[in-house]
C-alpha cells in the first residue's frame, strides 16, 4: 500500500492564524492559495513566467522550495516585513497539520493486516515529524520523499524506488492519492490508483476506508 501525503493522509488545517496574513484576499482566493500551496500541480499564476521551471523543481530541494513559496507569497500581496517568511513556515510546521478523521484507523487497518505501508511525497520537508505527532510513524514501512530521492511524481521510478522499499511488487500495490496527475503515475508500473478528494477534514470522514476495503478483502 502506498498512500500520498498533503490531501490525502493530513492535509493542512488549524491554520485560522496564519489566514490572519491573507485578510486582503477574498475568501475564494484564500481557499484557491491554500491549495496551491498544499496540493499543486501545474504552474502558478502567482509567479512569472521566468520563475515557472523553478516552480516545477521546488520539491526536489528545501531552499529552492523555501525562496519560491516566499517569493510566491509576496505575489499574492503578503509583502509587509516578515510577512511571507511568517506565512511559510506555517506551511511547514507540523502542528499545522491534521489527520484525516481515518487516517490512522487506516494504517492501523494495514499493520494489522500484515500490509506494508510507503508514503510517496512530493516535498521538500520531513513529513515524518508530523507522522510521529500523532503517533503514526511506526505504521510507515518506507518513506519516498521527493526531496529525498531527487525524482518528483509523476516519475514512475519514484513509485519504483517505494515498492522496493516496502518489499512487495509494483502489480500487487495500491496507491491512494489525490491528484491523478502525480500520483496516477503508480499506474505506469502496473499499480493500482485510488483518488480521493482533497476536501477539509471535516468534510471526508471515510474516504481512506473507502478506498481500502476492496484492498483488504484480498489480503
Amino acid at each position: 500500500m502506498l498512500f500520498d501525503y498533503s490531501g490525502t493522509l493530513f492535509r493542512l488545517e488549524n491554520f485560522s492564524a496564519a489566514l490572519d496574513d491573507l485578510a486582503d484576499l477574498r475568501t475564494e482566493e484564500r481557499v484557491a492559495l491554500l491549495r496551491r500551496l498544499t496540493a499543486p500541480v501545474g504552474p502558478s499564476a502567482y509567479l512569472p513566467p521566468e520563475r515557472q521551471a523553478d516552480w516545477a523543481r521546488r520539491d526536489l530541494d528545501p531552499a529552492l522550495h523555501r525562496a519560491i513559496h516566499i517569493e510566491l507569497l509576496e505575489g499574492t500581496g503578503l509583502r509587509g516585513p516578515g510577512v511571507a517568511e511568517r506565512f511559510y513556515e506555517r506551511l511547514i510546521d507540523p502542528s499545522y497539520w491534521t489527520p484525516y478523521p481515518d487516517t490512522k484507523a487506516a494504517l492501523r487497518d494495514l499493520a494489522d493486516a500484515g500490509i506494508p505501508v510507503g508514503v510517496v511525497s512530493n516535498i521538500a520537508w520531513d513529513i515524518r515529524e508530523v507522522f510521529r505527532r500523532h503517533g503514526l510513524h511506526d505504521l510507515v514501512t518506507g518513506w519516498v520523499l521527493s526531496y529525498e530521492e531527487g525524482r518528483i511524481k509523476p516519475d514512475p521510478e519514484l513509485f519504483r524506488i517505494a515498492c522496493r522499499r516496502i518489499g512487495v511488487p509494483p502489480e500487487d500495490v495500491l496507491m491512494i492519492g489525490d491528484s491523478e496527475e502525480a500520483d496516477g503515475g503508480a499506474g505506469a508500473l502496473g499499480s493500482r490508483v485510488a483518488i480521493v478528494e482533497p476536501l477539509p477534514t471535516a468534510e471526508r470522514p471515510d474516504a481512506l476506508l473507502t478506498a481500502l476495503r476492496p484492498h483488504l478483502a484480498l489480503a
